[in-house]
Parts: C-alpha cells; structure tokens; sequence
C-alpha cells in the first residue's frame, strides 16, 4: 500500500517533512487527487516535478472559502487550474439539465465537491487571495470553452472563460508541451503578460501589434446577435486546428481580443513514452481511503493508453478541438513495461481493461500528408466514405495485443475503448477481426453506429447504414466460424442535430428488427466545441449554411428517446403519441412488425418482439451500456 510520501505533497505538513519553504507551482483541481496518467492533473505535475520544480496540489478545495486557497502557501511562479477530467457542468448534469446523482470523480462519489463552473469559481477565488501571481488555466473545461460559445446551460453565448476566470494565460490541448516552456519563461523572471508567442496557448490583449498569419472572427457581441455569425465563426476555429497550417485566430471582446495560437505540435513517440513512464503511484491519495476512494479510477487503474488523437471526425465529439485529429501512439516496449508493472499490484486479477484511445484502432498518421502538410482542413478522412490515402492497418495494434497476451500473470486482454467499425470493414485483411472476437471481448462488442438514418448520420460525420450492416454480419460469421456465442451492443443516440420523429422510427425499426432491445441510450448533449453543438444552437450546418432540423422541445426530445426504448412499458404514451403525430399508426398494432399494441388492448404489458433465434440469443447476451460514457 502506498504512503502519503509517494504522492506529490497536499499539505503544510507534507510541506515540513520534505523541507519545502515555497512551492514553485500550486496545482488546483476540481478532481480529487489521483496519481495515475489518466488524470490530466497526475501528468502535468509530475512532468514538471521530473524538470526540477516543487509542485503542490490542492484537490477540491472549499470554493465558499478563500483561505482554503492559501493551503499550501503562495507559489513562487503561478497557480495552475483545472476544473478536473470532465467539463463541470456536464459533470454536475445529464443532458436533460438533472443534477447527478454521484460524482465519480469525488471521494466515495459524493457529489458537491466542486462548485459549478469551477475554473471560473476558483480562479476568482485566487485572485482574492493573491492578486499578484500569475493564473495558468488548462483542461478540457478551458480548451472547450476558449472561444466566445454557447452554452447550453445558460442557453446563452458566454464569454472566453479566459475572460471570465481573469486568468492570465489559457493553456488548450494536452497541455505537455505548453507547460514546460511556460514554466521555463516564468522562470526566466519573464512577466505572464508577456507570455504570447507559445503555440498551444491563448492570451487577452488591447492591442493587435505584430501578430503575423491571423485571421479575425466575428466577435462576442456579433456572434450574440447573429447565428449566421456564430456558424461562421466556429467554422475557421474548427478549420484552423492543426499544428502544421493552422494560423492564429484573433477574436474580439468589447475593446479586448482574445488570441490564440496555432495548436502545439503533438508529442513524437519518444516524448509520449517518456510521459507515461514517470513515476506515477497509479493510486488515489489514502487520504481517500475511509470516504471509500474514487470510482474513476476503478476502471482505468488497469487500462493501458496506447494513444492520443482520432481522426475519426464525429461532429459531436471534441477531440478535434482537444486532443487534435493526429494519431500520437506510444512504444510496443513502453506499454509493455507499464502492463508488466500494472501486473505486480496486489489487486490486479489477471485482466487488462483496455488498451487504447479515443478510437483503439486508429495506431498512426491517416496518412503521409498529414506527417508532412498537416490535416486537410475541408476534407474528412473516414467521412463519408474513407479517404483513398487512408492507411487502414491493424498489423500495429495486432502486433501489441499479442505481445500484451503473453505476459506472465495475463489471463486476458480486453479492448474496451471505442473501436472505429468503419476502418475494421475497409481493411481487406481479416486477421485482426478475428482476433479481436477470439481474444479480445469479453461476451459482447460495444460499438457506436449512433444511428440509422441516412440524413442524421450524415450531420454526424458517420458512416451510412450499410456499412455497420456488413460489420454486422461479418462480426456474426467470424464468431460463428470460431465456434462462440458473442454479442453486438451498439451505442445508439437520440435527439441529434437532423432527427425528426421520422428519423428517430426508423431507428426504433431497426432496433426491432435487430432484436435488440436497449437499456439504455445516449441522449445527444450540446457540450462546448462540437461541430454538433454549433448546428443545436444556429440551426445551421456551419459547413454548408443549410438549415437543419433541431428537435428543442423537452417532450421532442423525450419522444425520441422513448422510441428507441419502445418495448419499455413506461414509454408507452410517448410512443404512440410520437406514432400519431409522424402519421405512422400503422406501427401500433399486433403484426409481427408493429413496435405497440393499440390501447387498451395488452398495451404497456407485453411488446412485440423480433422473432426468431437470433432475437432470443441478443436478448440473453444484451448488457447494460456503460452507465456515463468516457469522456476525454
């Protein structure tokens, strides 16, 4: 069991048994303390504790209290925050604006440790506490929210949260390279204010002097006023995030402009490997242990990340504005030694969870281009069809899950991150398939078609329909052939940008006739820097203009999601009523292909079920999806 003294110092007295006078940096983070590298807060204190620096970390401290931010004392260079893994407010609420049950990134899961727009909350707070030194804010909650945006909370378009955090410098993406050269210039005696030329960052100014390649966008107060304007201006930030070609976008807010600088360049092999081999302890603080510990880490203690970026290109998701659409994989050899060590913790039981990323099959570069030239900024590598430059290989990834398999003390090698369905059916060599159903699924395959129609996937960025079908089948004769009895659980969502009562029953058909009988499905989301979430809030599609259909209503909203769920005897009002008013009665009733029965006769008892074998073995397989879908 680990000690306190493995773990980077939380208090005056670990302060006093390390003979620490002044900190170099303070760490705050609205998460709770977990040293392990798939907490963003583990790897950016430890990278800068491996270049000679003193780092503190205060985790989820009183908001309501100033002093609890004198902690640890006033740090030599600046404080740096963080609202944790996840975007406050999607932490604090689902998608129909509850409030959460649980916080699993909270001490035993309690919920309310952290205030609601917690960057903003705790930078206030520093700055009541010590006006004078310099606030570094980063994370996903400030690399989503850089920007002017809507936010679907407030149903308003927010300032920069540089601006409303008064921070004094705004660090976007993974952060690795950022840091570093921000505390090498704090270091020099160099002002934050003058910190403006670093890539990967972003910075408020009154003036405009000397910034060469830039492009302005329509600012704070136009995009208020004007949708059209918004759509514009999301369309260059999105257009403009590559490390190779993107220019610095200039933004104004009343008589200030917010700058930010091309994207930092991603981390080579070499500088990733060194990442994820610091010393991290891969465990909670003890201080956790009576609160019953951190549920997030349950699942990720014993995964492997093998590597960043996606270029997948879902319009709802965004690692385009994150993590960035170029592949960044690690070592063979350095996740090895990682597993190996993962394999000598008393609690492991023979299983690695995981070994992946945002998309698991995506190990290298889409393309050479991409290496030399950079991203294509108006052509999409997997959408709508795969690009004909693609590299679609899988003998990388293979290779590693094969190496993982034979590890003393390895019953079983799982791969549970998102697997791009698409780049598994245009890969003409099956081997990696294969090995995949025979290896590497525990029962049951969860993949993310999303939907059905046509028109909807297309405002998604996903593949059409037949596609996921030949996966569909391909997937069924490999187990059949290998002589298993596995199960397909397909992530499916609602309420997307395009989806009408229309699209949503043809999703329900499917799922009748797939015998598919969901537990629970994904609502769609409007989180700050989607593609998708521009199309919720303008009604247009920012890449055409064109106007798009958006379900806003709540009861809308709930009649799509109860279609998928039809068989559910609760959602029975809702369906019918969704039925009736698409003019599609003709799906209430008692043939086979019918999704209710009429009321008053049997209805909200018994549902109509695909027939046949197939249906009877999906239903014995079907497994709860994941109760919150990872988020990076």
């Amino acid at each position: 069991m680990s000690t306190r003294e493995d773990f980077l110092p939380v208090s005056r007295e670990d302060m006093k048994k390390r003979n620490i006078e002044q900190f170099d940096f303070v760490y705050i983070s609205g998460d709770a303390y977990v040293d392990h590298p798939s907490f963003g807060h583990a790897i950016i204190t430890r990278l800068l504790e491996s270049r000679g620096y003193k780092v503190g970390i205060i985790s989820q401290p009183d908001w309501r209290n100033t002093e609890a931010f004198k902690l640890l004392g006033k740090p030599r260079l600046a404080f740096l925050v963080s609202s944790g893994n996840i975007d406050s407010m999607v932490n604090h609420y689902t998608a129909s604006k509850k409030r959460r049950k649980e916080d699993l990134y909270s001490p035993g899961g309690v919920k309310g440790k952290r205030p609601d727009r917690a960057l903003i909350v705790y930078c206030n707070r520093l700055k009541e506490a010590y006006r004078d030194v310099p606030v570094i804010i980063g994370g996903i909650e400030a690399s989503l929210r850089r920007f002017a945006h809507y936010d679907y909370w407030d149903d308003r378009i927010r300032r920069s949260i540089l601006l409303d955090a008064k921070a004094d410098l705004l660090i976007y993406g993974m952060g690795e390279h950022q840091i570093i050269q921000i505390a090498e210039a704090l270091d020099s005696g160099m002002e934050a204010k003058y910190i403006t030329y670093i890539n990967g960052t972003l910075y408020a100014t009154s003036e405009l002097d000397n910034i060469p390649e830039s492009v302005v966008i329509p600012g704070y107060e136009e995009i208020s006023s004007s949708k059209r304007k918004y759509a514009e201006a999301f369309m260059v930030q999105y257009e403009e995030q590559d490390y190779h070609a993107g220019r610095t976008i200039i933004q104004p807010h009343g008589d200030r402009f917010i700058v930010q600088n091309p994207p930092a360049k991603p981390l080579t092999q070499i500088e990733l490997d060194d990442i994820y081999e610091l010393p991290y302890v891969r465990e909670a603080h003890p201080m956790y242990e009576k609160a019953g510990g951190i549920l997030a880490l349950n699942e990720v203690k014993f995964s492997l990340v093998s590597q960043r970026g996606c270029f997948g290109g879902c319009s709802f998701c965004a690692l385009n504005f994150h993590q960035g659409r170029v592949i960044q994989g690690r070592g063979h050899q350095s996740i090895i030694d990682e597993a190996a060590k993962m394999t000598e913790d008393p609690e492991f039981k023979g299983y690695i969870h995981d070994v992946g990323g945002p998309t698991a099959n995506f190990r290298s570069p889409a393309c050479e281009k991409q290496v030399r030239e950079g991203v294509c900024k108006k052509k999409q590598c997997m959408y709508p069809s795969p690009c004909k430059k693609l590299n679609v290989d899988h003998r990388d990834y293979l290779e590693l899950l094969r190496k993982l398999r034979t590890l003393p003390k390895v019953k079983k090698v799982f791969v549970r991150s998102g697997l791009r369905y698409d780049y598994i059916v245009a890969d003409p060599n099956d081997e990696f398939f294969k090995e995949l159903v025979e290896h590497h699924i525990s029962g049951q395959l969860k993949v993310a078609p999303e939907h059905v129609s046509e028109r909807v996937l297309r405002y998604m960025g996903k593949p059409g329909r037949e596609v996921f079908d030949r996966f569909v089948g391909k997937y069924f004769r490999i187990n059949k052939k290998l002589g298993k009895e596995q199960y397909l659980v397909p992530y499916l969502m609602s309420g997307h940008p395009g989806s009408d009562l229309a699209a949503a029953i043809e999703l329900a058909e499917y799922v009748r006739d797939m015998g598919y009988n969901p537990e629970q499905i994904q609502e769609f989301y409007p989180t700050p820097g989607t593609l998708s979430t521009c199309m919720y809030y303008t009604e247009l599609d920012p890449r055409t203009m064109k106007h798009v259909y958006v379900p806003k209503t709540e009861e809308e909203k709930a009649m799509q999601r109860a279609l998928i769920q039809y068989r559910d005897p609760r959602n029975y009002e809702l369906v019918h009523k969704a039925l009736t008013i698409a003019k599609r009665t003709d799906l209430i009733g008692f043939e086979e292909k019918c999704l209710i029965k009429p009321q008053g006769r049997g209805a909200g008892k018994d549902r109509v079920r695909a027939s046949g074998s197939e249906d009877k073995k999906r239903k014995a397989g079907r497994a709860q999806n994941d109760k919150k879908r990872a988020r990076r």
